[in-house]
């Protein structure tokens, strides 16, 4: 890992120069780090100076019966974090049990005796070779030295309580989802809170709590919510009045629709996120049974009926749990990724990717168990899949915001199956329309008459044949000129030719725009849509913060790979 940097140093070069190709101007706007305090303007996650600052995660597990950071045996903590911060992301959702602050007799128990009582010998060897300098602390301070390393990285932490019990999550009975549970007293918890929200006051990195991950099981019920979420919070915010309280939903956090009737009230103000999961394994096999534009339509339809419509009610939403098998062989998930990068993109939401973990130390009765949701490999020394990597680059950074819109807004074309967007290739000569990245795109303007001009031009996108590259031209008053959000998905953009046959917009194997018959609309199962697939996502002037870091411009030896190699 310790080469990345290098690579990334390499990375950012070969961006300046391609944005001198393409002639495309990329703001760099310093924004002092001034100990990451957070809170929430409407529905944007801001700092000091009223700028926003986009969540832009990854889940790392600190959960499971040993109680320490996974990955430790494998790599030491500052290499982990550089790498956190080298691929993009500006925070880390850090999970912990309840009984790690709550029992004296587990929060002092070294690393060394939490591994030896699982009998993880490699583990013990591992981390005394990686990481020694943890190896005979207590567990709460081993976790305090993953947060100081993280924070030292310029990488911030939310502390998410993920059970009570130190043990895998999640199952609908398990006895650790809901307030009375065996496994989840409440005044426990709210103990738990308290110690932990003590514990991190003053330390800076630590920037928000989310109070408890997915909230399930036979006895959940609104009005217990409301009434321990609330004391949840309150108790979070007076032991620790500068982390913003993270509030999680019912049914496995997918469903927080019952806040649109009844308002959540509490004494502190702009400090309140809402936080929502979704998978492919959400909506059970879905995606390879059904149509992909019908179950994408049902789907993000359903997350904003249930949690989306947050934003428009001035509430920040937070995707804490998100994520695929990365080894990219589940269809199931594979079309679900085209659809929820969509949504994240459209709503331009927060969130935090399911998971760095390569391997655990410990998981479900299993030593050295896999991970292939991680992002890095078993042995934690490589990524496991750069091609998904590049697909979220255009994410981790704001579309819009407070101190990130300027001028007048437009829209971007963005391609969820490889995450760049519709970009000019070039100012000289004839204009050639390809996928490139979202940041050196100029934008477009979407007409009341469904016309797409390039943003503060005349020359609209059009369709000349079936197979052919589309085009930009002035001649913009024809039917091929006029674009439709059409099938379930609202993501095929067609058009008419002039011989009244219709086209959408496609992508070649080179990653140059085209039009091709439309494809997928309705009803095959077998069939996928997702070269087809493009949102028109609200954006504005894009500058980019040290708070959002460099690196998240991506890494354009991958970006510019061609759709065929996907």
């Amino acid at each position: 890992m310790g080469k990345w940097w290098c690579t990334l140093v390499l990375n950012f070069l070969i961006v300046l120069i391609i944005s001198l190709f393409l002639g495309a101007t990329i703001e760099v706007k310093p924004v002092a780090v001034r100990g990451f305090s957070l809170h929430t303007n409407s529905r944007w996650i801001v700092n000091e100076d009223g700028e926003r600052v986009k969540l832009a995660c990854v889940n790392w597990v600190s959960h499971l019966e040993a109680m320490v950071a996974e990955g430790l045996s494998k790599q030491p903590m500052d290499v982990i974090s550089s790498a956190i911060k080298s691929m993009g992301f500006n925070c880390v959702r850090l999970t912990w049990p309840i009984l790690l602050v709550t029992n004296d007799s587990l929060s002092s128990l070294s690393v060394r005796h939490s591994l030896q009582s699982l009998g993880l010998l490699e583990a013990i060897a591992g981390v005394q070779t990686n990481n020694p300098s943890i190896i005979d602390l207590p567990l709460i301070q081993a976790f305090q030295a993953v947060v100081k390393s993280l924070g030292e990285n310029n990488v911030m932490v939310i502390l998410d309580n993920h059970v009570t019990q130190p043990g895998w999550c999640c199952g609908g009975t398990d006895d650790n989802g809901f307030f009375g549970d065996k496994y989840f007293d409440p005044n426990q918890w709210i103990l738990g809170l308290t110690k932990m929200a003590t514990i991190f006051n003053g330390v800076t990195s630590v920037v928000g709590m989310s109070l408890r991950n997915e909230l399930r099981g036979p006895k959940q019920n609104v009005n217990d919510w409301y009434m321990y979420m609330v004391k949840g919070a309150e108790a979070v915010h007076a032991a620790n009045p500068n982390v913003l309280v993270i509030l999680s939903g019912l049914n496995f956090d997918t469903d927080l629709s019952f806040i649109n009737n009844r308002p959540v009230s509490l004494t502190f103000k702009e400090k309140l996120v809402f936080e929502v999961h979704r998978y492919g394994f959400t909506d059970g096999q879905a995606w390879v049974n059904g149509n992909p534009n019908q179950v994408c339509g049902q789907v993000a339809g359903n997350m904003k009926k249930t949690s989306g419509y947050l934003v428009d009610q001035g509430w920040p939403l937070f995707l804490s749990e998100f994520g695929l098998d990365l080894r990219g062989t589940n269809v199931n998930d594979n079309r679900y990724l085209n659809c929820i990068l969509a949504v994240i993109a459209e709503l331009d939401l927060d969130w935090a990717l399911w998971t760095l973990v390569g391997s655990y130390y410990f998981r479900q009765g299993v030593t050295g168990m896999e991970e292939f949701y991680g992002l890095l490999n078993w042995d934690w020394s490589q990524v496991r899949n750069t091609t998904f990597l590049n697909r979220i680059r255009a994410l981790q950074l704001p579309f819009r915001g407070p101190g990130i819109s300027e001028g007048n807004p437009y829209k971007l074309i963005f391609h969820p199956l490889t995450g760049l967007c519709v970009t000019r290739k070039s100012q000289i000569g004839p204009p050639v329309l390809m996928l490139g990245p979202c940041s050196f795109s100029n934008g477009w303007n979407y007409t009341p008459k469904k016309t797409l001009l390039t943003n503060d031009t005349n020359l609209c996108l059009q369709a000349e044949e079936k197979m052919k590259p589309a085009i930009l031209s002035t001649l913009c008053s024809g039917s091929n000129s006029a674009w439709e959000m059409i099938s379930d998905s609202k993501m095929h953009l067609s058009t008419k030719l002039s011989d009244g046959s219709n086209v959408c917009l496609d992508v070649d194997d080179s990653n140059t725009i085209v039009t091709n018959a439309c494809k997928c609309l309705s009803k095959d199962n077998t069939c996928d849509p997702a070269s087809q697939w493009f949102k028109l996502t609200d954006s504005g002037r894009r500058t980019i913060s040290t708070t959002s870091t460099l690196s998240m411009l991506g890494s354009p030896d991958l970006l510019w790979k061609p759709l065929s190699s996907m």
